[in-house]
Formats: C-alpha cells, structure tokens, sequence
C-alpha cells in the first residue's frame, strides 16, 4: 500500500513539472516574438501583404504627455486585382491603438496589443484598388513617468494569406 502512495506521489510530480514546463517554453516563445515584433522585426514567415501604404513610418518628433493623446491616419490599398480579406490589425503595446476608417466615416475598433485582453479579428474586406484608413492613436501617459523619452511603436495588418504590412509610429515624449 505504501508503494502505491510512493508511486502515485510521483506520477503527480512528474505531470506538474511536466505541465509547468511546457508552459514555461510556450511562454518564451511568445516573448521572444513579441520582442522581435516591439524592435520592428518581423515574425518567422513573415509574407509581403496585398495591401500597401505610401507612408509606413511617421515620426511625431516631440510630443508632451500633458497634451493626451497623438494620432495619425495611414492610408492601405489594396493594389491587386481581386478583393483582399484583412483579416487582423494588431499593435505593438497597450498604450497604442488602431481602428480601421471607411469612406463612409464609419470604423471598426479599436484593435490594441496581443495578451492584453481579447482583440478581435479585423474581417475587414477591401476591393480591389480601394482603401481604408488605418489610424493610429498613441497614449504618452499609459506608462507613466516610466513612458518619458523615445517610442517606436507599430501597428500590424495581416491579410488572409499570412502577408504582412507593418506600420510604425515615433517621438520623443516629454513631461
């Protein structure tokens, strides 16, 4: 009977050490693609998108966190020849946000950071040669005083064939 218990004991200990290192190895995988993501590199795979943008980089020089929020529009097209489905619009941190801006002034969003509460997907279809606006809103206060100095932040579109298009947002934040 003491065997039994003996053995039990350890099948109990294997399945937990077992189970906390499994968790342990996914989490570091997310991590390190969520740092290559913060630096501006790109995920393993990373495909060119059907959409493109004159404009991927836009530097706000320097803002003040007593004047709130920052924002910037960037324009996507869909430059093929058929109707591309955006399937997702991510950022790269909880102090910046995206929506997606219609014609008609209509928006879906916002779309915030991975691992921050649930973001939904971005279903978001486009005709061949049309556009949407993708807007940007950063927040110099969501870090706090910690958030002084340089930002580099992104916004990610995936269309529905695993391509890629990476915006990026920049300043210097002051007090």
């Amino acid at each position: 009977m003491e065997s039994k218990k003996t053995i039990l004991a350890l099948v109990i200990v294997f399945i937990f050490v077992l189970l906390f290192g499994l968790g342990y190895l996914d989490k570091g995988k997310d991590t390190a693609e969520a740092s290559a993501f913060e630096a501006g590199g790109s995920h393993p795979a990373q495909r060119e998108s059907s959409l493109t943008s004159s404009e991927t980089v836009y530097d706000f020089g320097t803002i003040s966190m007593k004047n709130g929020d920052v924002t910037k529009d960037f324009t996507v097209t869909n430059a093929t020849d058929k109707e591309v489905l955006l399937k997702t619009l991510v950022t790269s941190c909880m102090c910046t946000r995206a929506s997606i801006v219609r014609a008609d002034g209509t928006s879906k969003g916002p779309f915030g950071m991975p691992g921050m509460g649930r973001v939904p997907p971005a279903n978001e279809r486009i005709a061949a040669g049309d556009s949407r606006i993708i807007r940007v809103v950063y927040d110099p206060n969501a870090h706090g005083p910690a958030g002084v100095g340089q930002i580099d932040r992104f916004a990610e579109l995936e269309d529905e064939n695993g391509g890629k298009l990476q915006l990026e947002i920049k300043a210097l934040v002051q007090p």
